[in-house]
């Protein structure tokens, strides 16, 4: 299932789709199919313009973003802080033997902010090798684990489970290594368009968290206007079409109680 749903991902992603789409009308005018292959290639043309421009990508980006409101912590001791995997390159990591990051560095940061914060709190890293070409000599865990010792954050403090490969099973092992009591608060810190399924997955497992949400894409005042360009707005796109394959593949395979997990 692990492969499959990577395999699927991949072939769902709306620039991996138009691709494939104008890859498709190459191929047809190859093979002297000239007036279908046309068509094709012309159709992948308009999709690549109505997706990239086009403001579906930010708006649906923060529909995910807005789900969840940015964390108000009372005086409740905060018992522990959950970063989940996804902020880090565990390739170029290998590769270049040091940590590197990726657009989603900011949940590093943040959890080196709390970690200040709440010098108390148990500090959790969840990830493993989430990658089907990746073997598990480094996992994400590890490379966060490198970067927030870098930046000065007590090594003792942190806990790793390294085996997840996925959202839900990033919220089964966090249960199993955290060991929660009841009545404790621990805060989760993910991109925050990845949020609404991450705290859907924790719920399942029975590990009540509250959400910290960092990362964001999208401005709050972002309206029906074009994006700047067709990268930005493909990529906006490509993102939000992740998280809402992933909320609905979820509930579909009974993985989460709802399909857009709600505050």
């Amino acid at each position: 299932m692990f492969i499959v749903s990577k395999v699927v991902g991949f072939l769902l992603t709306p620039s991996n789709l138009i691709g494939l789409i104008g890859l498709f009308g190459v191929l047809l005018v190859v093979v002297n199919r000239r007036r279908p292959g046309c068509v094709v290639l012309f159709s992948a043309a308009v999709l690549l313009a109505i997706s990239g421009w086009s403001p579906a990508g930010p708006l649906l980006l923060r529909a995910l973003e807005e789900r969840f409101p940015q964390a108000q912590i009372d005086n409740r001791p905060v018992a522990g802080i959950i970063l989940l995997g996804g902020a880090v390159n565990t390739h170029i990591a290998a590769d270049r033997g040091m940590p590197a990051m990726n657009d989603a560095a900011e949940r590093v940061t943040a959890i080196a902010e709390l970690s200040r914060r709440f010098p108390e709190a148990r500090l959790l890293l969840s990830g493993g090798a989430s990658d089907i070409t990746q073997d598990e000599t480094m996992t994400e865990s590890d490379v966060a684990r490198d970067v927030l010792v870098d930046i000065g954050v007590d090594p003792r403090r942190i806990e790793m489970e390294t085996v997840s490969r996925n959202t839900c099973e990033n919220a089964e092992q966090s249960r199993r290594v955290a060991k929660p009591n009841s009545g404790e608060l621990w805060l989760l810190v993910t991109s925050a368009s990845h949020m609404p399924r991450a705290v859907g997955c924790f719920r399942a497992a029975g590990f009540p968290v509250l959400p910290y949400p960092v990362d964001f894409r999208s401005r709050s005042a972002d309206g029906f206007r074009l994006a700047g360009s067709v990268t930005t707005g493909l990529q906006a796109l490509d993102l939000a079409a992740h998280e809402w394959i992933g909320l609905a593949s979820y509930r579909l395979l009974g993985r989460t109680d709802a399909l857009f997990p709600a505050p």
